[in-house]
């Protein structure tokens, strides 16, 4: 695993982030809000999130440069919380372009993955509502970008997919547990981000 590597017009080749503690995620200071917790994850350590004011802030963006990438997170999903959470949430400190991760959560106690992507003038929203999961057991979601089309994946399956025109993100922040504009919090746990400037096949996404 190479880590914080310079590539032409980025800042990486590959980051692994594990949230094993509050005070630094992948060798970069957090801003805490609200108290959430470091708590046992599937392989190590995790934080979890209550749903009301627990977040963290990361003031940089690891995909920033990037013409093609892959983000993964390895969450568990609580029941209880609101029925739409932005738990994961890139964007440019100057803009308004940016990648979110979101849990939608369902009347009959599932929850489904809403991915979404703003570039310059095109955006894309992936709404899996076909694709519902129980909540409890962890997950490892991807959104993955190859230079035409974003697609997102589920445990390693493939739920949606669709072509847009990017330009790559540039620099910015990066939240964890709510949107970076402190609404839709999430209420559950992260244990591990992990940032590729390249578009992943399932078989290299990390393990649950």
């Amino acid at each position: 695993l190479q880590r914080g590597c310079p590539v032409e017009g980025g800042n990486i080749l590959e980051q692994l982030w594990q949230l094993d503690n509050l005070d630094s995620i992948g060798g970069n200071s957090t801003e805490v809000l609200g108290a959430p917790q470091v708590v046992e994850g599937p392989a190590g350590m995790a934080i979890e999130f209550g749903g009301a004011g627990d977040g963290l802030i990361v003031d940089v963006n690891p995909l920033a440069g990037a013409e093609r990438f892959t983000l993964e997170v390895i969450f568990q999903p609580y029941a209880g919380g609101l029925s739409e959470q932005r738990f994961i949430h890139l964007q440019e400190y100057n803009g308004d372009n940016r990648a979110l991760l979101e849990t939608r959560l369902t009347r009959d106690g599932k929850w489904f993955l809403d991915t979404y992507i703003k570039s310059a003038v095109a955006d894309q929203t992936l709404f899996a509502e076909g694709f519902k999961h129980p909540l409890g057991p962890w997950y490892r979601a991807a959104l993955v970008f190859d230079g035409e089309e974003m697609r997102h994946y589920v445990n390693g399956q493939l739920e949606l997919a669709g072509k847009m025109p990017f330009m790559p993100l540039q620099n910015g922040r990066v939240s964890i547990g709510v949107r970076l504009n402190r609404v839709f919090w999430y209420r559950g746990k992260v244990s591990s981000l992990r940032f590729v400037d390249r578009a992943l096949e399932v078989e290299e996404f990390l393990p649950v």
